[in-house]
């Protein structure tokens, strides 16, 4: 049999030392009960675990020596037991009555329990205890086998006891029964691994050891959160029971499934010793007994047995109680100061006068907006883009290459522009490209630009309702949802009346530059300049002749000053006959008998033919010179609409807000109930407050240690 190398000092009292530490942790966690089951720090403690059969009940009466735990069929343990045991020295001074009307013939004036939710009442008689346990886990959970994490804090005084803190489990179960809910291994497989999976915890396992150690459920639980055994101690029950010739030494000896923390065999009493109400310390003598005389055992008794066992855990538990402690102090640090701003965030619960509150959170809130909308804000991200500086995006990536995107011959086409330049001229063929045509296709390409501007203005809205979001999603205004909801409310009405205006001024331009064309524009490619570039690109594509004789280009005979500008008028009638121009597949379509006699025009006049030379020269020269029209106006636009977006919506809500918010909101009557508080604001704020008192405490008593 192999021992821990901390055992030897186990064997005797003398191996104990420091019990203050204990007495430490168990006040923390006196403390930390008030707040509910969220403890925020991990204390050191034993947390013991086992299937229902495996004799925890027992383990723990042995380990504090007296009858107290309720007994009974299915799971009794149905609320976390947190025992504190603490070692006090026996006085021989009497009590007067309290020992009266004890049905527990072993009590007397040195023992006693207390629980924590009946503060001051001491129970001298056990039996006692075993009731209000029931009676406060039925208070639970009612009478049926339900389960609750919500602890029951028991603490225990006695010269026979060594300093420790346990907490009692529900017994590991397979099969419901009776009322059990259909997942109860769930729930106490959940509640266990809550427990154990904390890395402050020793875990106690648990095992009959007349039954496989492979299949004990204690063990397989403590191994998926412990798979190394670093923080494991065994515990072997039934020793007794187990067939003639067979023992634990193996296991005993880590050959089995080895655990740095060792495993310490037990003797309990049996079904038959609890009925028959056989004292514990017969049961501790008897145990004392069967490892002596045992001859697996008798060479090792010092370290088997339930006095081992308390003193053993008694020595793990303020060992690692000293390891953690530095990290304990840091985390109640920690946690105080972080449960302390949120109180500080959450403000008091009265702050003085409404009209007073009321007129600070607006100003509050106006000087907020014009911060994030001018990028002052001390929260800005490094992540993304956010406040005024996505209006910036939408003005200069948005809209101005959503502009710029327009082309005005997506939709024109030179068939179109040929037809136009023909209606616009009426019945006189024009002596020159025509101004008409132009003019009335640019302003139609110039309305084209309407909307895009005003899907500006609406996308700058959109974004001025998400800053108000942003703004909104503060505790401050989380904390009276009233207030939020008339601020957001009062804002957007605001913005839609705003947006009036604003979508107006942007018609406005759209149609001034549709309303006059200013064809001065120094920026503008004048007609001249057109056809001077128009003729240039036809005569350099025409192959230059060179004179065979000489070798030298022959110049080309002088161009007659009616072809210098291209016109219909200029149209050879012997072209009449060609596919070529507006009327060719009409003519082309007739014999010259048909086209003698003149038919009337058909009721629609279609272009059909090819372009000619001289139409496509005078459509090059219309387009031209509305590609630079129209790229002025786009530069106008572009320049001309997030200035009025920014007059009409940005700034005016950056100079009206707090006026539009005082108009709305600042009435005597309506001030109490814009301040209701939220119930989560109520509720996060006693919470935050048990958080901040209990964590003081805390801090407190970890001080005294240094």
């Amino acid at each position: 049999m192999t021992v821990d190398v901390n055992t030897p000092s186990l064997a005797t009292p003398g191996g104990i030392s420091d019990p203050g530490l204990i007495k430490l942790v168990n006040k923390l966690q006196d403390v930390f009960t008030t707040v509910g089951v969220n403890n925020p720090i991990d204390l050191p403690q034993i947390v013991v675990v086992g299937s229902q059969s495996s004799g925890k009940s027992s383990v723990l009466e042995n380990i504090v020596g007296r009858d107290f735990l309720p007994r009974g069929s299915g799971i009794v343990t149905r609320r976390p037991l947190v025992l504190q045991l603490i070692n006090r020295t026996a006085t021989q001074n009497g009590f007067g009555n309290e020992l009266d009307d004890n049905t527990d013939k072993a009590a007397n004036t040195d023992e006693w329990g207390e629980f924590l939710h009946i503060p001051g009442q001491k129970f001298y008689d056990f039996n006692k205890i075993r009731d209000e346990i029931s009676r406060e886990t039925e208070a639970k959970v009612g009478r049926n086998a339900g389960i609750s994490p919500a602890p029951i804090n028991l603490r225990i005084y006695s010269p026979n006891v060594l300093n420790l803190t346990l907490v009692d489990l529900p017994g590991l179960t397979r099969v419901p029964v009776g009322d059990q809910p259909r997942d109860i291994e769930k729930q106490i497989r959940d509640m266990i691994l809550k427990y154990i999976q904390k890395s402050n915890a020793i875990i106690l396992a648990v095992t009959a050891a007349n039954v496989d150690l492979a299949n004990s459920d204690g063990l397989k639980l403590a191994r998926e959160v412990d798979p190394e055994g670093q923080r494991t101690i065994g515990v072997l029950t039934k020793v007794d029971l187990m067939d003639e010739g067979t023992d634990v030494v193996d296991i005993l000896a880590g050959r089995i499934i080895p655990l740095r923390l060792g495993y310490v065999p037990v003797v309990n009493r049996g079904q038959r010793d609890i009925d028959n109400k056989k004292p514990i310390n017969a049961s501790l003598e008897a145990e004392k007994n069967f490892f002596e005389n045992h001859k697996a055992y008798r060479n090792k008794s010092s370290y088997c047995g339930t006095p081992y066992l308390a003193r053993k855990l008694n020595l793990i538990l303020m060992m690692h109680i000293k390891q953690t402690l530095p990290d304990i102090k840091a985390r109640i640090s920690s946690s105080l100061q972080k449960y302390t701003q949120e109180l500080e965030s959450l403000g008091p619960s009265i702050l003085g006068n409404s009209a007073n509150i009321v007129l600070n959170i607006i100003t509050e809130f106006t000087n907020e907006w014009r911060t994030v909308l001018d990028g002052k804000s001390t929260e800005l991200s490094s992540q993304e883009l956010s406040g005024g500086a996505r209006i910036s995006f939408v003005f200069h990536e948005l809209y101005s290459n959503g502009v710029k995107a327009v082309d005005p011959f997506d939709q024109v086409k030179d068939t179109d522009i040929r037809v136009i330049l023909y209606n616009s001229s009426g019945p006189s063929p024009a002596l020159f490209v025509g101004t008409a045509a132009f003019e009335l296709i640019v302003k139609q390409q110039i309305k084209r630009l309407e909307e895009p501007s005003l899907k500006c203005a609406s996308l700058v809205y959109d974004e001025l309702v998400r800053i108000l979001t942003t703004v909104l999603s503060k505790q401050l205004y989380r904390r009276y949802p009233g207030l939020k909801e008339k601020i957001h409310q009062v804002v957007i009405s605001f913005f839609k009346k705003a947006m009036e205006p604003t979508n107006k001024l942007v018609k406005d331009l759209v149609a001034m530059e549709a309303c006059y064309i200013n064809t001065g524009h120094p920026d503008f490619l004048n007609g001249h300049r057109a056809m001077a570039i128009v003729n240039e690109r036809h005569n350099g594509s025409r192959p230059v002749q060179v004179d065979p004789k000489t070798g030298k280009p022959i110049p080309q005979a002088a161009t007659p000053a009616r072809a210098a500008s291209p016109t219909l008028a200029g149209s050879n009638l012997d072209e009449g006959g060609s596919n070529s121009g507006f009327f060719g597949s009409f003519f082309a379509a007739k014999n010259k008998k048909k086209a003698a006699a003149m038919e009337p025009p058909p009721p629609s006049l279609k272009a059909s033919g090819t372009l000619s030379e001289r139409e496509n020269i005078e459509v090059e020269v219309i387009k031209l010179l509305i590609q630079s029209y129209y790229n002025i106006v786009k530069r106008t636009m572009i320049d001309m609409v997030p200035k009025a977006i920014m007059l009409n919506l940005v700034q005016l809500t950056k100079d009206e807000m707090q006026k539009e918010l005082l108009e709305n909101m600042y009435r005597a009557d309506e001030l109490d109930d814009l301040l209701k508080e939220s119930d989560y604001t109520v509720r996060r704020r006693k919470e935050c407050q048990q958080m901040v008192e209990s964590l003081s405490r805390a801090s407190e008593i970890v001080s005294q240690v240094q």
